[in-house]
Formats: structure tokens, sequence, C-alpha cells
């Protein structure tokens, strides 16, 4: 798998919902983006978080990683994070649609007709057996 793109996501967990951004495929995303040459996944992560949605996140532990393909025969390599929601204001980017705080009860593989990636959807379910501790925090 390494030498695949490489996505770095985040799955945020807040009062029992977990944030979804719609993607330009019309398919429900975890935030997250490619890191920078050397940059550190968490770094990355909490950096794209705030690019895409507007929130101030802690990273945490690794909940998974698997191939994703994001169109026929395109392949991405998916590494999940669970992530703290520290602050912020919602704050769309160009790069999607809608920002959503979904239910945890509402998750399927189809949100409001729209698909949600089995990926993404094991990383939550990973996300709420495991939340974010204080063991897990970089120092």
């Amino acid at each position: 798998m390494s030498g695949l793109p490489l996505s770095i996501k985040g799955v945020v967990i807040d009062d029992g919902r977990v944030l979804l951004l719609l993607n330009e495929r019309g398919e429900w995303d975890l935030p997250g983006g490619r890191p920078d040459p050397g940059e550190d996944h968490r770094a990355a992560l909490v950096r794209e978080v705030r690019e895409e949605a507007g929130y101030d996140v802690e990273a945490g532990a690794l909940l998974d990683e698997h191939l994703f393909e994001v169109i026929p025969q395109r392949f991405v390599r998916i590494v999940a994070y669970a992530c703290a929601l520290r602050g912020g204001d919602p704050a769309l980017s160009h790069e999607h649609h809608e920002i959503r705080w979904v239910a945890l009860g509402d998750l399927g593989e189809m949100i409001d007709g729209k698909p949600l990636p089995r990926g993404y959807l094991r990383a939550i379910r990973q996300a709420i057996c495991q939340p974010l501790s204080p063991s897990d925090r970089e120092v």
C-alpha cells in the first residue's frame, strides 16, 4: 500500500454525532486530506479539518487503514484517526458541498440517499468503541 496516494481522515464525534462532509462525487466523506511532504499524520489531520470544516480538533488514536477505490481503478490509502472537537465554527471549504453532524443512531451505508463508504463507516464504529483518551494525545 505504500506506493499509493495517502489520505488522512478524522472521525470527529461530539455529543452523539459524527462530522461528515458531502464531496463532489455525492458521497459522505470524513474530513481530512493529504499530508504535506514530511508532515506528521496527526498534524496534517488537524490542519485539514480546520481548512475543510472550520473546526479545531485534537487527533488521537489510529482507528483504521484501508484502500478506497475513489473511481474505477484509482485507489487511495485511507488512514483514519479518532479526533476530539476542541472548538471552531463551521466553515465549508470549496472542496465539499455540505457539512453535517449526523447522529450516531442514523448512521448506515446511505444517509439521505447519499452513500457513506463502508471503510468510513467502519472507522466511525471503531471510534465509538475506542474514544479518544488522554493517553492517545501527543505531548
